[in-house]
């Protein structure tokens, strides 16, 4: 799963590796220590309004909102989706053929433990890059006439050495395929199933933070410091989001 996430240095990244049409709005993007569920965040789609693959940047807030729903409260369910599901799901399957996007991000946060106190780690690419989840992406009307843009992120199994702290992780998704990711012309679950699957163990390491990540309200640079006397992550006994 995914609850917390960060993109610290978007800039660069988000401008030249993934060819976006409006790279001035990457400068507008802040750095995000703490992201969390209900609030807007970055993703990268394909232009609706023109039959090329342009890319574009955009805000949408964390917590998908099908366009069916009765009120945005719906969103609060739906911060994740499952990839191996999404596809059939009724809250996902038409964001799933027609509205995909990239959730880009440089690290993300998880929680590991028993009982009520459960000891967060920061977790990132070996390397040190950044990187885009899988994402979807929706509109929804509200009755006012207001439009609301929400998105999630897919997870699927847990690689073997984040598997010590869930069972579950976020989609990352390899450079080469964002293009096939982002194709709207592409909607056949059989052809995108592959990509969503866990990403390889080696590429990832881990270490302990304080319970400041647990407030969304903190959102700095002491989010990332690390807590010294954990050297082990604790058995799994559960997530602070869930699945």
């Amino acid at each position: 799963m995914c609850g917390r996430f960060t993109l610290i240095e978007p800039i660069p990244w988000l401008a030249e590796i993934l060819g976006l049409e409006n790279p001035e709005q990457v400068g507008k993007v802040p750095a995000r220590y703490n992201v969390s569920p209900g609030t807007d965040i970055a993703i990268v789609r394909t232009k609706e309004s023109t039959d090329t693959n342009a890319r574009e940047l955009a805000l949408a807030r964390w917590g998908l909102v099908p366009f069916w729903a009765k009120d945005a409260d719906f969103g609060a369910r739906t911060i994740n989706a499952r990839s191996e599901t999404a596809a059939e799901k009724p809250a996902f399957r038409a964001a799933f053929r027609y509205r995909r996007c990239l959730i880009p991000a440089d690290g993300f946060y998880e929680w590991a433990g028993s009982g009520r106190k459960k000891q967060p780690w920061f977790i990132h690419l070996e390397n040190g890059k950044p990187f885009a989840f899988a994402g979807l992406w929706e509109s929804w009307t509200g009755a006012g006439g207001s439009v609301l843009e929400t998105c999630t992120i897919l997870t699927t199994e847990a690689n073997e050495k984040l598997a010590e702290l869930h069972h579950r992780m976020p989609v990352i998704l390899p450079e080469a395929s964002y293009p096939d990711w982002l194709n709207p012309r592409e909607n056949r679950a059989k052809v995108l199933q592959p990509f969503l699957k866990p990403y390889p163990s080696d590429a990832f390491s881990y270490y302990p933070v304080s319970e400041r990540v647990n407030s969304p309200r903190n959102d700095d640079a002491a989010c990332l410091e690390r807590r010294a006397e954990e050297k082990e992550p604790p058995q799994l006994q559960g997530s602070l989001f869930g699945d």
